[in-house]
Formats: C-alpha cells, structure tokens, sequence
C-alpha cells in the first residue's frame, strides 16, 4: 500500500511513517525535513496546488494521512490568510486529488472545533470555535466532506511525545526539561483537554488506514485533565518536583488566541471500534518515559 503523509516532520507525521515503514508500507513523506529512514522523502509545500497535483500524480497514493498544518493558535489569529491558505485550501485540494485519484483520505483535524463550554465531546456533538484555528480546521473538515473523496476526520487533543519534531518541543518534553533545571513553570488550572500521546495516535491511524474506516472519530487520550494535572502527572511519572509547578489561569496568560475551556473528547466510539484502543494517562506516560529512555 502506498502511503502519503503530509506533515512528515511533525510530531504526529514523524511517527505515522515511522511506523509505517516497520509494517511495510510503501511510505512518501512529504515535508521539508528530510528523513529517508522513514521512507521516501518528498519536498512539498502543501499550499502550491500544482506542486500537490504533481506529488499525487507521481506517486499514486492508495492512502494520504494530511497531519501537516498550521497549528500555532495565537499565529493563526494574527495571520487569518495563512492560516486560511494552510488549514483550510490545501485541505480542499487534497480532498479533490483524493477523489480523482481514488484515494482514502486521513484527515487530521482537533478538538478545538468545539467552543469548550462543556467539555467530554463525542462526534455528534454540535462544533463551535471560538478562535481562527479551530474555525480553518472545522472548514477543512467541511469541504472534505463536500468533496465527494473516502475519507476519516480523526481529532484528537494536545499531542505530545518524546522526541521534539519539526523544530518544535511538545508540552511534556518542555515541562521535563523545566523540572528537571529546577526551574518553575506556570500552567493553567482553568483548561480540560484529552492529552495525546503521538504512538498511540499513530497506531489508531494505521489502524483505520488498514481496514479504510470511514466517518469521524475521536482519537484521543482516554483521560480528561487540566493542564495542571496534566503536568502533576507528568512530574510524578518522571520523579520530578511538583512543587515547582506554579498554578494559573487562562486569563492571566499572553495569549492572542481566546482559547477553550474544555475540549475534552469522548472516544468510546473508538474504544468500540479500534483494536488500538486509546491510553489512560498512567499507561501512556508510562510508554512516554519508557520512549525516552531508549531515544
């Protein structure tokens, strides 16, 4: 099977080729950052529509995972046409390529589509964002389904992982390397999400992949914290002091972005349908820290 992954430098891309080339697919990783060892290594700039018919007619994908996106929250609010070109156009092109090309799309979207005001979301429940980030991804989603292509939109929530991707270091890896200086941090006590660890999504992906489930799931970790708990946990996993973490609220935070106050995510219809299913936090910092170790 010849797999396409977009964002093949990030922190979810990165593993999805990786493990895909361990089960023996036929991987292109398109991003900037070469990593042959992961398969074929494609330069592409997801917003050039003629450079993305060309990688499609070049490699003939049977599957695309789209994970590369603009994902910064506050820069997405300060540059909307970015953004908009990023998370919104190169999502309806593709799906457009997906549908001429036969091709099963993983779309890979975020649980910020919803506005937060009750948190434990399932599939079904009504979206509303309340920053530019969620709202071009929400309309990524929008013309996928408009687009005709077969398709799954997977969302899942604060995605993070044991080795830094794209230039960029994740939440958990951030926080350890601050404890582990003794330095104290700030985290919030006021936001709920289902915090994410990068196999475990990945191995869900491959899964649909493998069996072309369609429709939208959540895939997401199996836990509702608050950023706070999240890094209490964090530091009782790793033995690091929690007494240097410093709670805060959003409000007091500068950010550009609003953000929401839970998007926490039900994934019992993953739960029900997937063989992998989604971790307890206990489980998948317990992967984390022993990812590390062997990194």
């Amino acid at each position: 099977m010849k797999l396409l992954v977009t964002g093949a430098s990030g922190l979810l891309g990165t593993r999805i080729c990786q493990q895909a080339t361990k089960q023996n697919y036929d991987v292109y990783s398109a991003h900037s950052q070469h990593l042959p060892q992961f398969g074929t290594p494609i330069k592409l700039n997801i917003t050039d529509g003629a450079a993305l018919r060309q990688v499609f007619d070049k490699t003939k994908p049977d599957v695309i995972v789209h994970s590369a996106a603009l994902s910064d929250v506050d820069k997405c609010e300060e540059e909307k046409d970015l953004a908009w070109k990023t998370n919104t156009e190169s999502t309806s092109n593709i799906a457009q390529l997906c549908h001429k090309h036969n091709c099963f799309l993983v779309y890979v979207s975020t649980d910020y589509v919803f506005n937060g005001e009750k948190g434990n979301y399932k599939e079904t429940d009504p979206t509303a964002p309340i920053n530019n980030y969620g709202l071009t991804k929400l309309k990524g989603e929008e013309e996928i389904k408009q687009s005709r292509a077969e398709y799954c939109i997977a969302r899942p929530s604060v995605i993070y992982g044991s080795i830094p991707a794209a230039g960029k270091i994740n939440f958990a890896l951030w926080l350890i390397e601050k404890l582990a200086k003794k330095e104290e941090t700030k985290t919030v006590t006021d936001q709920w999400n289902s915090p994410t660890l990068n196999t475990n999504l990945a191995e869900m992906i491959l899964e649909i992949v493998e069996k072309r489930t369609t429709g939208t799931f959540h895939l997401a970790g199996a836990t509702r914290l608050s950023r706070y708990e999240f890094a209490q946990k964090i530091a009782e996993t790793f033995d690091l002091d929690e007494n240097l973490l410093r709670p805060t609220s959003s409000e007091k935070m500068p950010w550009i972005a609003k953000r929401p106050r839970d998007t926490s995510l039900n994934v019992e219809k993953a739960k029900h349908t997937l063989n992998n299913k989604p971790l307890q936090m206990s489980e998948a910092l317990s992967r984390l820290k022993k990812e590390i170790s062997q990194s």
